[in-house]
């Protein structure tokens, strides 16, 4: 039940009698009509835009529609006041049982409530970590993972059919750099030095790959040339990151639907049939870029290379898919990947990047609207970095990764409902603080605790209700007297609760898990403000000693709250818990 689509509803209704009797002229377009909470929640419960949108291309002046479209509302049970303010909104004062029905729809739908067709089922691609597989996750992945997954989660409640993907960039020459790392750990594990030079990986992580290299395969790589090995233990220690990396994701709680190998588009023909369907759109040619900017002609030299004309799709300039060599771009394998991707049929894709990958982003869109005709978006979601703090201090880095702060290191010290939620506390290109003791504080002031604490609370008091033999299950809860809900400060609740529907469908369409972290910290704010109320007004205790029906009532509210914090959290991949410890 979204009570704002179903107000829209109502709106178009009265606009379209409107137009059959002749008060607004016919063929109108109505797309831009929008039914929202107002600005300020003393102009009343929703306000439309209606009439300012409409007034130019109907030729009237803005109250002109607003007041009939008012009078035309207010005759509606379910609108108790519709105000017409400044030059033409219409704000509209719904009546209390709009609310209590809602607080009833809400527990009637349970875990579906706020769900939605939203997608009709299009097909979406949800790409992201695609950390390189040369070691464990650090912090930044762990940003990446929970919003990626947390995104799924929210676009597959909207009615998306959802693919996780993983890019394993094992293509690269940062591939050859581990295999180089771990024959030193595999040198290490016969009892030898290993010689850690600059640009090999120097954490611990990889003493355990040497080791198993030892164990498989003896001593037959000991003294012998690279050409002999490198392919070998190239093969064998990415395998052993990419296990670390699915533990590593697993800890989190994310799973991956696909893993897809880089490796796989060299060698198969894959990376020139995507190049051969830009080339017979015209798009590929031979040709000379101008100096990078900076340059000067002097330290530059120019070559002929096979370009993509990205700038016909709206990059900044052309870019190279084939260096003068023969060799290929960085470029190439993922414009071959995104091809893959649109031939599998998805309907659009979502990449989520690091922040330096930014520049990334013009070209990478260019290449998909070139590939797709158009017809496949790809939104690039860019993670801003992450501080870690403890003490005051910023957290020191892992003596097992070597270089940085490992996703274990922070699972390990919160655990994962806790870094999850944190991680989505900021919206993803905004740098994000993240405080090991803060996080852990039971205040007000974090959100992780002041969600939980809600929905434990809500639980505590349907115990309190077995307690004194009041039956507080949810078939009883959904036909309890919801009349009885008519103190202000119950149905603002009731009113933030409507809300939810609403934001879902808005954070699937803009692609932003963090909406619902908001969302659910000021739905617990306004239900900790009741609470708080109710140790004033004894009439607003959920628990009416002695009064059962009236007690049902009260606590069918906070059960709808607990619903709708329940479903939020399943989104952000966070478990409800029912006591605080």
């Amino acid at each position: 039940m979204n009570l704002f689509n179903d107000l829209r509803a109502l709106v178009l209704e009265a606009l379209a009698a409107m137009e059959a009797e002749g008060q607004l002229p016919s063929g109108l377009d109505y797309s831009n009509v929008a039914v929202e909470p107002p600005r300020d929640a003393a102009h009343g419960d929703m306000a439309t835009n209606a009439a300012m949108v409409l007034a130019k291309p109907a030729g009237l002046k803005p109250r002109e529609i607003a007041e009939p479209l008012a009078a035309r509302l207010m005759a509606d049970p379910r609108v108790r006041l519709a105000e017409v303010a400044g030059p033409g909104f219409l704000n509209l004062r719904l009546a209390a049982q709009v609310w209590q029905d809602l607080v009833r729809a809400a527990l009637q739908a349970g875990a579906d409530f706020g769900r939605s067709n939203l997608g009709q089922g299009q097909r979406v691609n949800v790409e992201f970590v695609s950390a390189n597989p040369t070691g464990p996750m650090h912090v930044g992945h762990v940003r990446g993972a929970v919003f990626g997954d947390a995104l799924a989660r929210l676009l597959a409640f909207s009615g998306h059919d959802v693919t996780r993907e993983y890019y394993i960039n094992d293509g690269g020459a940062q591939v050859d750099v581990l295999a180089r790392s771990a024959y030193e750990r595999y040198r290490e594990a016969h009892g030898l030095s290993p010689a850690i030079r600059e640009g090999l990986y120097p954490g611990d992580y990889l003493i355990p790959v040497g080791e198993a290299l030892k164990a498989q395969y003896g001593d037959s790589f000991l003294d012998k040339p690279e050409e002999e090995w490198l392919d070998t233990i190239r093969s064998f220690a990415t395998d052993r990151m990419m296990e670390m990396i699915r533990e590593d994701l697993a800890a989190l709680g994310v799973t991956m639907d696909v893993f897809f190998s880089e490796k796989a588009l060299y060698g198969t023909g894959r990376i020139e049939a995507a190049l051969e369907a830009l080339r017979a759109k015209g798009l590929i040619y031979q040709g000379v870029l101008e100096p990078p900017k900076g340059k000067t002609p002097e330290d530059w030299e120019p070559r002929e290379q096979t370009l993509f004309r990205s700038t016909a799709h709206g990059d900044d300039v052309d870019r190279p898919v084939q260096k003068s060599d023969g060799s290929w771009t960085y470029f190439a394998p993922d414009i071959a990947y995104h091809y893959d991707k649109i031939t599998r049929g998805f309907d659009a894709l979502i990449d989520v990047f690091g922040a330096d990958h930014g520049g990334y982003v013009k070209r990478m869109k260019a290449a998909v609207s070139a590939l797709s005709d158009g017809r496949v978006p790809v939104d690039i979601k860019l993670m801003q970095l992450v501080k870690l703090f403890k003490n005051g201090e910023p957290f020191k880095m892992s003596k097992r990764a070597g270089t940085f702060v490992t996703l274990r290191d922070v699972v390990e010290q919160v655990g994962p409902d806790v870094t999850r939620f944190v991680m989505l506390t900021r919206k993803n290109d905004m740098a994000l603080d993240f405080d090991f003791d803060k996080v852990l504080e039971q205040s007000k002031d974090n959100p992780v605790f002041y969600v939980q604490y809600a929905h434990a609370r809500i639980c505590s008091v349907i115990r309190k209700a077995g307690e004194a033999g009041i039956d507080a299950g949810d078939a009883v809860l959904t036909g309890a007297d919801l009349s009885l809900l008519d103190h202000e400060a119950e149905l603002a609740l009731a009113r933030k609760i409507a809300e939810w529907p609403r934001l879902v469908e808005t954070a699937a369409r803009t692609n932003e898990p963090h909406r619902v972290a908001f969302y659910l910290y000021e739905l617990a704010s306004e239900f900790h403000g009741l609470w708080n109320r109710g140790n004033e007004l004894t009439q607003l205790r959920f628990v009416q000693e002695g009064d059962p029906i009236t007690s049902q009532a009260k606590i069918a509210l906070a059960r709808a709250v607990a619903v709708v914090i329940s479903a939020g959290l399943g989104i952000l991949g966070v478990t409800p818990v029912e006591e605080m410890r």
